[in-house]
């Protein structure tokens, strides 16, 4: 129980599996959260666990975090992934839709982080890793509007987290990602060849760089692209 736990957020795929296999090999234990829990081919069952997870479930979290502390002894790190995309204007997207958006991809990362919070605290060196996106930079389209509504606020609740857990040892950062290989991702591209595309496994390196720097190197946001785009 001396090794640090991470919690990761839409664990069954994409930036989440790539992020869950990068802290297993650097030595972390991991809690996997996904809808239908399954541990991947490539983990460890001493270290790594798969766990029911809907961010859309308020008392998810909740069950979530306790049963790791049960498995594990700790809670060290969150890293909010899981998110939903709806691909409409602002003025085209339904009430439902929009309230959607908002609860997972916002309500979500903070009910899941507020479950945690006591063990961050306690760590000393609690890390926060808010999966927002370069969407959560500036609005790219008018069909993606309604997405970067979302993830600007899920970057203002990075900030807030960040605020929050100062003073306390917790380190909150937002990952900016532009077009990412994965399921959500590659759709998006449009004709841009797939191996031209950040990798999850990029990502999980970029998140894996920051949640082990020390707490007197605080990095509040990290943006990572694979194309040419504006300085934010």
């Amino acid at each position: 129980m001396t090794k640090k736990t991470i919690l990761i957020s839409g664990g069954n795929r994409g930036i989440g599996a790539a992020a869950g296999k990068a802290f297993m090999e650097a030595g972390w234990n991991v809690s996997l959260g996904m809808r239908t829990p399954a541990l991947p081919d490539w983990a460890d069952p001493d270290t790594v666990q798969a766990h029911a997870y809907d961010a859309l479930d308020a008392g998810s979290p909740l069950v979530w975090a306790a049963a790791t502390r049960e498995k594990f002894g700790r809670i060290d790190g969150v890293i909010a992934n899981a998110g939903i995309m709806v691909r409409k204007t602002a003025v085209e997207a339904t009430d439902e839709e929009f309230a959607s958006l908002m609860d997972v991809n916002v309500n979500g990362p903070r009910r899941l982080v507020k479950a945690c919070w006591d063990d961050l605290v306690a760590s000393g060196s609690g890390r926060v890793v808010i999966v927002a996106s370069l969407s959560g930079k500036r609005v790219k389209s008018a069909a993606s509007g309604s997405y970067s509504v979302s993830k600007f606020a899920a970057l203002g609740l990075s900030h807030a987290i960040r605020h929050a857990g100062f003073d306390k040892g917790v380190r909150a950062t937002a990952i900016c990602p532009g077009f990412v290989a994965t399921d959500m991702g590659l759709p998006l591209a449009g004709t841009t060849p797939g191996e031209t595309l950040t990798q999850p496994e990029d990502i999980a390196s970029s998140i894996l760089h920051v949640v082990n720097l020390p707490n007197r190197a605080s990095v509040s946001e990290f943006w990572v692209n694979c194309l040419l785009d504006d300085s934010y």
